[in-house]
């Protein structure tokens, strides 16, 4: 049996990249925030590695003082604290604090910068600045602001990056810069020796080397912004394109209506004999010309129908909460004659919870659903709906179950696009427009339901709608009836909007 499953909760604005602008452009509150909370996650696995350095030290401790790190100071130790602490208030200021003037996501993350630079500061004076690879480590913050920042920004950064390392090899040879002819102190100790040229020499060359880095990165993140941004335009250009596209179906569906439905009626004028007697051929003949009229109306309905889903998905604030359990059963009411023409029969065992969704919507999906059940199964067949609800998880699930024709492995994951249908398919249901599955990923998208799709030939298929944040619909009617016979008490506004932060359906 193949397995599928559907998703459409993706964002619409897939191609966005967090560093957008270029230049001088300055980034927007929500993509520094998103940098900020990446430094901090990013900040967490520095930590856990310090950790790891200390137990190592630990049982190690002669070795790391054979290849030149010091780490009997506590170094790691203090390092250690003032991130976590760091990490601990830069997350308190992005999420329990008001925005303000000295509380913004740029100041919090310049704070994490300088922060990051001294303390790695302290790791490359005690690992060693000349000796070991840690300055190398400056790289990596040069590399980060050239992605998350503007290039002024960027350059800022590897400024700061080359005065604290030269700040570094100053406290580590104070005489360093001090000239010879100074009276102040003993000329031996101001003499150019090996060791201060090649303290000089390894200053110079990395800050060469930041540099280098700094050019680089910052010009490919400026070639890759400009490309995001023109692959924004271009998706922009394709939506507007596809809304036209939309548009163009609607008015020709319209324009196909009428025309459609006079050739309907004058069909139905000559079957009935309205217009004189005709023979049983011509009968014939007009049957099968409103056979095909009548799968023309049904697409027509369809292609309006899916313009009225995808026109209300634009509206985000029309959500409603609504009862799957009526839902359901209103639409096994509406297709029951169709299921008893083929002598069907369709069993429900559902339970009633309540979800957030657009009005009406919910009915076209599992109307679809349904309806697509029982079209293909066979003749004096049966057709399941069953629905679990999770008290615990706060989620359902709803099943429909045929034991029709099913759908090949190959055709599987390509059922849910528009106008496609199997051969097969086809072949069973030649009134078949290829729409009705595309109306049910309309409707999950703009709901954000997750669907699975289990299917073998000839065995059946079974569609799986997925629902998240649910409510107790019992639990629902209970408040009501508070509410109606006066002994609801209103609760805190502390705690009614803690409820209602936590998603689904909670009484009004």
């Amino acid at each position: 049996m193949a397995v599928a499953e559907f998703s459409w909760d993706g964002s619409k604005n897939r191609f966005a990249f967090p560093g957008a602008g270029v230049g001088r452009a300055k980034l927007s509150d929500q993509v520094l925030i998103g940098n900020a909370r990446w430094f901090i996650i990013f900040r967490w696995a520095v930590i856990a590695l310090l950790i790891g350095f200390q137990i190592f030290a630990l049982i190690a401790s002669d070795t790391l003082t054979t290849i030149g790190i010091t780490h009997q100071q506590g170094w790691p130790v203090a390092v250690t604290a003032i991130l976590s602490i760091a990490n601990i208030f830069y997350i308190y200021a992005l999420d329990f604090r008001p925005r303000t003037r000295y509380n913004s996501p740029s100041i919090n993350i310049w704070a994490q910068i300088i922060v990051d630079l001294l303390c790695l500061s302290i790791v490359v004076h005690f690992a060693g600045s000349i000796g070991t690879p840690a300055p190398f480590f400056y790289v990596l913050h040069i590399v980060l602001s050239c992605i998350f920042f503007s290039t002024i920004e960027s350059l800022i950064v590897t400024a700061l990056v080359c005065c604290m390392y030269g700040t570094v090899l100053l406290i580590e040879n104070p005489l360093l810069f001090l000239a010879p002819q100074s009276v102040l102190i003993d000329s031996g100790a101001a003499e150019v020796t090996p060791l201060k040229v090649n303290i000089l020499l390894w200053m110079v060359t990395l800050d060469v080397l930041f540099l280098i880095v700094w050019y680089v990165v910052s010009r490919l993140a400026i070639v890759v912004r400009t490309n995001e941004r023109h692959l924004m335009d271009a998706y922009k250009q394709i939506s507007q394109a596809q809304v036209e596209k939309d548009r163009y179906a609607v008015l020709m569906t319209h324009q196909l209506k009428a025309p459609l439905d006079a050739i309907r009626s004058k069909i139905g004028l000559v079957k009935g004999n309205y217009c004189g007697e005709v023979s049983p051929e011509i009968k014939d003949i007009l049957g099968k010309i409103d056979d095909r009229a009548s799968g023309m109306a049904g697409l027509i309905l369809d292609v309006l129908k899916l313009e009225r889903l995808k026109a209300a998905a634009r509206d985000p604030n029309n959500h409603e909460c609504v009862n799957i359990g009526p839902v359901i059963r209103k639409c096994i009411d509406k297709l029951g004659p169709i299921a008893n023409s083929r002598q069907i029969r369709v069993n429900a065992s559902t339970e009633d919870f309540l979800v957030q969704c657009i009005p009406n919507q919910l009915e076209v999906l599992f109307e679809n659903i349904i309806s697509n059940a029982i079209t293909y199964s066979y003749d004096g067949g049966s057709v399941e709906i069953v629905s679990k609800f999770n008290r615990q998880s706060l989620s359902a699930v709803v099943t429909v179950i045929d034991h029709g024709i099913g759908i090949g492995d190959t055709e599987l994951p390509h059922i849910f696009d528009e106008y496609f249908y199997a051969p097969r398919a086809a072949l069973h249901n030649r009134t078949s427009s290829g729409i009705g599955l595309s109306i049910v990923r309309t409707v999950a998208e703009n709901n954000k339901l997750h669907i699975q799709v289990a299917s073998e030939r000839d065995v059946g298929t079974a569609f799986s709608v997925l629902f998240q944040d649910v409510g107790n619909a019992s639990d629902m009617e209970k408040e009501m009836q508070k509410i109606n016979t006066g002994k609801y008490v209103a609760a805190d506004p502390a705690e009614e909007s803690l409820e209602h932060s936590k998603g689904g359906c909670q009484p009004a």
